[in-house]
């Protein structure tokens, strides 16, 4: 099942146009990514601070389907898609009621804070992320 994050488009976000600007839809579904991670009880500075590690986006393939406009009320979903030992891939989709505008599929590293090398994802997490999957 899929985290569900809303979101409402500012005009911060768009163009002059008023069309969401393609780099914010990343930034979009990074807050919902971070939200993901709190709703399962990990607060990312605090794994910074006590484990020792920080997720990084190593990779991100997108399709923009359809504009988002100014003032519209979005969801952005994260669902696992599959979970390694130092990375995970998750499915990220942004919606405008049953309208798809944004399909991505990220790749994130968990890497150590100091020599951001990857290590491996803490064990709580990945048992917490294991029913997800």
């Amino acid at each position: 099942m899929a985290f569900r994050w809303p979101v409402r488009v500012y005009w911060e976000d768009t163009d002059a146009g008023g069309v969401v600007y393609y780099a914010n839809y990343l930034k979009f579904m990074e807050r919902a990514r971070s939200e993901w991670l709190r709703a399962y009880g990990f607060e990312q500075d605090v794994l910074r601070d006590e484990a020792g590690v920080v997720f990084v986006v190593r990779r991100v393939e997108i399709d923009y389907l359809s504009p988002a406009r100014f003032n519209e009320k979005l969801d952005v979903s994260v669902s696992l898609h599959e979970a390694g030992r130092a990375s995970f891939k998750v499915r990220q989709e942004l919606t405008r009621g049953a309208d798809c505008l944004a399909l991505a599929m990220v790749t994130l590293a968990c890497v150590d804070v100091t020599f951001f090398k990857p290590v491996k994802i803490p064990a709580p997490i990945l048992r917490a992320l294991a029913p997800a999957t």
